[in-house]
């Protein structure tokens, strides 16, 4: 149930104390043997508060020696590119890394202006910069009062768990050793001269003609109101707009470490997620003022799509309608490239895929499962349920290999500027040759022991042979695509599938569940999901 403020404009009360939380990074110290309080890298990086001893100066000293320390195991010599999102947190974080990055004699890129780094223009810089690697500083779309740090290896995407384990491993050890081994020199604020400027907007901006069709956007006059949140695609929506000569009007362009300007998401909390309806309702209420509106997150490395006729589009619906149109746009990229989706996205995904007679690629939760395919040019897209994708230039090279919202919503307009329909237009349509998929995800309470039977079950362990009526087809517990792990539990018939899976930072797990026939029948599937997942978790407890 929404909360009751949810939708509506921020109040005083909702807002952060910054100079509450920048104090308590630098006066609160983690003590590492308590959970919540040591080095732990999820599916994006390592996140937590400063007020809950989950994010402070010593965190970030200790992780950035780590990640020192292995570029120089790996033989990383080439430049590191930093930047950072518009979180209170961020600024703080970046100077802790430069202290330690700069001590260590890292050739590190920072952004030229002194300003703010979407997360995709890290990627693009790193894949176009071969040797190099990266540290991206943001804690996504989350609360004000959280801040995150992440590192892309010279692949330019996510680090693998083989990394990010090793990583967060040696940073506990710094830790528990009182940084002992954790070099640093002081630092003359973001822009220090030791560090190289890198002028990343222009860098990024005035390569996008390479993956999107800019031309035909800019021809077709489509009016776009691009909201970047708050976040760091702030000063970037504009330069687009000039470059190549967009009507695009940015809406609500203020940065502000508060984010005031929000509107409060379904729990009542300030949270730039921009596929929650409730935090994009003041976008959600101008639509009629555009041809098609969009919204990023804080890193720029989500999208959300607004379109007039049917408001802010659910996530999988557009990754079905992208995934189709380049598959019928890109003449450029290889007969044989196939499609990437995490397990839990939409299987209207795999039914666009087939239709298009090529080869879908599943994977678990985790952009970083899609970083390979799109390096070598064997997946042309790969998405995610969360709102975040990315996809291949159009000569079927790789573009980035992180998320990137921006380019997501530059292809919403491309699909309108070509076709001449909204991305929700071409969905009905999908929808009606294809199937209606209804899809929810819930959540429900578990702990530390429940968790980790759920994330190390086997298909075997489970004994229902039908799932709402329907006969069970799959009991998954790699994914189909790669053969990793899923961290939990799919389950699948003709029309229907659910999945569990433990939550990384919180006591309980999700079930996302969807169904091709009806609202009524994807209750029917949460409710038998429910009791699938208790009975396991009940045998094995």
């Amino acid at each position: 149930m929404a909360h009751e403020h949810a939708g509506r404009p921020a109040r005083p009360q909702d807002l952060i104390d910054i100079a509450e939380l920048v104090a308590a990074y630098y006066t609160l110290h983690p003590q590492v043997d308590t959970p919540g309080q040591e080095v732990a890298f999820g599916t994006s990086g390592h996140r937590g508060s400063a007020l809950d001893r989950a994010f402070n100066e010593d965190h970030i000293l200790a992780i950035t020696q780590a990640i020192v320390d292995y570029r120089t195991q790996h033989g990383v010599r080439g430049p590191l590119f930093i930047g950072r999102d518009t979180h209170a947190l961020s600024e703080p974080a970046l100077l802790s890394a430069l202290q330690v990055l700069l001590a260590n004699g890292v050739d590190v890129r920072v952004d030229a202006a002194g300003g703010y780094t979407p997360t995709p223009a890290i990627s693009h810089a790193i894949l176009t910069h071969p040797g190099s690697d990266g540290i991206v500083i943001t804690p996504s779309h989350n609360p004000p009062r959280d801040g995150g740090f992440k590192y892309n290896p010279s692949h330019g995407g996510p680090a693998g768990s083989e990394a990010t384990s090793w990583i967060a491993s040696r940073a506990n050890d710094y830790l528990r050793a009182g940084l002992d081994g954790v070099a640093t020199t002081p630092v003359e604020g973001v822009r220090d001269g030791r560090a190289q400027a890198f002028d990343y907007r222009s860098h990024y901006v005035k390569d996008l003609g390479a993956v999107i069709d800019m031309e035909a956007i800019a021809a077709a006059g489509v009016h776009i109101g691009a909201d970047p949140m708050g976040g760091a695609s702030a000063s970037y929506w504009p330069y687009i707009a000039q470059e190549y000569g967009l009507n695009l009007e940015v809406v609500n362009p203020d940065v502000d470490g508060t984010f005031r300007f929000m509107t409060l998401d379904t729990d009542g909390q300030i949270r730039m997620d921009c596929s929650s309806a409730h935090a994009m309702a003041s976008l959600i209420a101008n639509r009629e003022r555009f041809d098609l509106a969009t919204g990023n997150d804080a890193d720029a490395d989500r999208h959300g799509i607004v379109t007039p006729d049917a408001g802010l589009m659910n996530p999988n619906h557009f990754l079905a309608v992208a995934i189709d149109y380049l598959l019928g746009h890109r003449p450029q990229w290889d007969a044989g490239v196939g499609i990437g989706k995490t397990a839990v996205s939409s299987s209207l995904i795999d039914r666009v895929v087939a239709a298009y007679g090529r080869e879908l690629v599943e994977v678990p939760v985790g952009f970083k499962w899609f970083v390979d395919g799109l390096t070598e040019g064997r997946i042309g897209f790969g998405g995610e349920e969360s709102a975040g994708a990315s996809f291949l230039r159009r000569d079927g090279s790789v573009w980035t290999t992180d998320k990137d919202g921006i380019i997501l919503a530059l292809l919403a307009a491309e699909i309108l500027a070509v076709t001449g329909q909204s991305p929700s237009q071409r969905y009905a349509e999908l929808a009606a040759q294809l199937g209606e998929p209804a899809y929810a995800r819930t959540d429900a309470p578990a702990d530390r022991t429940a968790k980790a039977l759920l994330a190390a079950l086997s298909p075997e362990q489970v004994t229902a042979t039908e799932l709402a009526g329907e006969p069970i087809l799959a009991k998954l517990t790699d994914a189909p695509g790669n053969g990793a792990a899923l961290g939990g539990l799919k389950v699948a018939t003709e029309n229907a599938w659910f999945a569990a899976r433990p939550s990384g930072t919180e006591d309980k797990y999700k079930i996302y569940a969807e169904s091709f026939r009806g609202e009524e029948h994807l209750r029917q599937v949460q409710q038998e999901a429910q009791a699938v997942v208790s009975q396991v978790l009940g045998v094995n407890g």
